[in-house]
Order: C-alpha cells, then structure tokens, then sequence
C-alpha cells in the first residue's frame, strides 16, 4: 500500500511537472532560484528547506513553531476505536490480557531554530536545533475487566536532535531549479524520559515514557532531500521529497522507522511581499526495530510495532515578507488518509509559523 501511495503522488508530481514545463519557458517572476530570499516571499510550505540556496556570504537565521494535534484511536483505516475496543484489541504481540492502559489523545510542540549560510552560490549550509513539548492523556483499566480506574497524563520536554545538511544546485535556469540536500541528524535529544503513571493497581510509580514521548531517536541519522520548482508569472509549482533513514541501534536496543516523504505544492504570489500556496504531502513510515527493556508498561505505545504506517495531509499557507528581508510565514494541515500499524492515535490536525530573516 506504501508504494501504491507514493508511487501516486510522486506520478502526479512529475506529470504536472512535464506539462508545466511544456507550455512555457518564459522568465520567471517566483521565489525560485539562488537570490529569492532577497526578491520575493517565498511560497514552500513551512518545512521544505530547498527551495532556494543563499548567495555566497549570506546568511538567514529562522525561528519555527509547530504545534500537532492526535486525538482517538484507529487500527489501519478503521476510525473510532473506543478505550474499551483497544483493549480487547487482538493484537498478536500485545493481547488483550496486556493492554491495561490506552492512550486518548497527544499534543506534540516542536520549537526550531536553524540558521543557512551561502558557502558559495551553489551550496548552502544549514543547521538546526530542535526543542520539543509533548504530552499524552492515558486512560487506565482494572485488570481483568473495562472497568476505569482514572485517567492521567505523562510530559517530556526537552531539547531534541540536532540537524546539519548541505544543500547544492543540480539545475538553475530562468524557470527551473532542482536542488539536493545531504544531511545528518545528531542524537542529541534524550531517550530516557520518565513520568509518573496511573498503574491497573491504582498506584504511580515512574516509569520510562513509551517511545512516542522520548525527544529523540539517540542514532546518527541521514536525512537525503530533492526539491524542484518551477515558475511562471505569479504562479509557481514545487515539489522536494525528504527522508530519514537511521543508521543502526541506539543504546537501549531499537531504532525508530525509516520515513519518506513527499510533499508538492502549487503557489500564488498577491504581491512581491504576499503569497498563498496550497499544498499534499504524503508519508511512510516503518516499525520500530527492537526493543528498550525498560519501556514495559501495559499500553499500546510500549509496543514497537504500533508504529508507522502511511498518511497523507491537505495544507493551506501564506507568507508575508516585510522591511525587505524579513519573512513571517503559516501553515495548517488536516489527514485526509491514515492507514496506521494500529492501534494508534490518529492525526487530528497541525499548524505552524516561521519567521526568518536573511541578512
């Protein structure tokens, strides 16, 4: 199903592509190419770093805020798993004699700040630093039966991985550009996070938090990228495919899923400082491999298996450039497909700001 998902988009991608190419290859008046950032707003969805290198000398420092909303849970397509339903879930590795304690819903606050600087035209380095703020509802079972004892929540915050990349021109014309990137995610952010938890015994002691509460994957990451754009008059089409592939197992004995993602969009600049794009992305992502010993507790996000499986998202964005090298830009997304390694909680919804400025 992955591949029949991507393979789709990434057809729609080209095909789009080819016959924008085909009708014209007049000058274009976008934000793509070299110099963008100091010409126009930019109209890439919050997130896609490719777009546009900087010229040699420049620099651009950003500050980013993502806000993810999961609410309810679903085992592949099925929607609207009540508490009670998850536990009596047949789950192979996790039965319904296991699972005690279900997740209802998950707020995930990502902070992000990063600095690019133009070491030539052609190739711009980046790096970035990540904070992040989650917090997950649970509620608890007696064990046997559905009865509810109560409900809690577990936090983590704390500094995330940390990314560094290359991004390099492949193709720079009048209306086209093609642009790579080579990155490295470094794990600098915690995998060891605890909290106190509501037990089917109706005690609290602390526990190491499930997988989907650490704030990193504590492996050396590579994190390839591949952005393309095209413009023409006030419209512009782009589109850059991101990955993250982990590199073996950190200390505690697993490694997060590989993911993949694509995400296209099709752009309107209003003004040369005010621009609209709306944009599909859609996402794969494996299982966990392995396992941390001490992440034991009786709920479905102890199990590495309830992880990953393949989205996609709608997004609406607008950005706006003001005093000639500032840029504040929003985004907002909704799942209009989830296919998950269940059960898991759903997406419900996303949003996110940027602000950056070139000097």
């Amino acid at each position: 199903m992955k591949k029949i998902l991507l393979t789709t988009v990434a057809a729609a991608t080209l095909i789009s592509a080819t016959s924008t190419m085909a009708q014209d290859h007049s000058t274009m008046n976008m934000s793509v190419g070299h110099h963008s950032d100091h010409e126009s707003v930019s109209l890439a969805p919050i997130g896609v770093t490719g777009d546009h290198l900087h010229a040699k000398g420049d620099w651009m420092i950003g500050y980013s805020f993502m806000n993810m909303e999961m609410k309810g849970n679903r085992n592949g397509l099925t929607d609207d798993l009540t508490p009670e339903e998850v536990i009596t879930f047949n789950n192979p590795h996790a039965g319904p004699a296991n699972l005690r304690v279900v997740p209802t819903e998950m707020t995930m606050k990502m902070h992000m700040l990063g600095g690019m600087y133009g070491l030539t035209d052609d190739l711009t380095l980046m790096v970035m630093a990540t904070v992040h703020d989650n917090s997950m509802n649970h509620t608890t079972f007696n064990m046997p039966g559905t009865a509810r004892i109560g409900t809690f929540t577990t936090n983590s915050t704390g500094l995330g991985d940390t990314q560094v990349a290359g991004m390099f021109s492949i193709l720079d014309d009048e209306n086209h550009t093609l642009n790579g990137r080579i990155g490295v995610s470094l794990p600098t952010g915690s995998i060891d996070e605890v909290d106190d938890v509501l037990t089917p015994m109706n005690t609290t002691p602390t526990l190491r938090l499930p997988y989907a509460m650490q704030l990193g994957s504590g492996t050396y990451d590579f994190m390839p990228g591949l952005t393309y754009t095209y413009g023409h008059g006030d419209w512009s089409f782009g589109s850059a495919y991101g990955g993250r592939i982990h590199m073996g197992r950190n200390n505690e004995g697993y490694t997060r899923g590989d993911w993949h993602e694509l995400n296209s969009w099709v752009g309107y600049k209003a003004s040369e400082t005010l621009g609209f794009s709306a944009n599909i992305k859609g996402k794969t992502e494996e299982m966990i491999k392995g396992q941390d010993t001490d992440i034991t507790a009786p709920v479905q996000t102890a199990d590495p298996e309830n992880y990953g499986g393949q989205k996609i998202h709608l997004g609406l964005n607008a950005g706006y450039k003001f005093l000639e090298e500032n840029t504040v830009k929003a985004s907002f997304f909704v799942p209009v497909y989830q296919n998950l390694n269940g059960p898991q909680l759903e997406d419900d919804y996303s949003f996110a700001v940027r602000f950056e400025r070139n000097f």
